[in-house]
């Protein structure tokens, strides 16, 4: 029987870090659990999934994952000036993460990155967007279905 290897219909078990440049640790679960997931159920992002493809269970890997194939690139037209009106219940403070509904129900965090009496603005950017990521990884296991 070959070794299986990370395709389009594998089935994966993985231990994992995200770090900055500078070798902060945003995420991992190197201490904890390995992961499991289905390439293409969503769990990682497109960018991600896609340097895994031909690793096998065992290997180890660094990879460099640039903004535009992992959080995106900030967009100015997700930075919005909203009335401090709105807010009036919250303590506010530059980091702060707020939670909006939109029309849809659904949740859109976004971070305060600046307020005075008047108006806040509010970063719904992802927080990591624009970030260059890197992401260790090590496969425990590689399961491929039949197509």
């Amino acid at each position: 029987m070959s070794e299986q290897r990370i395709g389009q219909n594998s089935t994966v078990t993985l231990h994992f870090a995200l770090k900055f440049d500078n070798g902060d640790v945003v995420d991992s679960n190197f201490e904890k659990d390995p992961a499991t997931f289905k390439v293409g159920d969503g769990s990682l992002l497109p960018g991600f999934e896609r340097v895994l493809f031909g690793l096998k269970d065992g290997d180890k890997r660094s990879f460099e994952i640039l903004p535009e194939q992992g959080f995106g690139t900030p967009n100015e037209q997700n930075v919005q000036v909203m009335p401090r009106s709105q807010f009036d219940s919250m303590e506010l403070d530059h980091g702060v993460l707020v939670i909006f509904k939109d029309a849809a129900g659904g949740e859109m965090p976004g971070v305060v990155k600046a307020f005075d009496d008047k108006n806040v603005t509010v970063d719904f950017n992802h927080p990591l967007a624009g970030k260059v990521i890197t992401f260790d990884v090590e496969i425990v296991k590689v399961l491929n279905s039949a197509l």
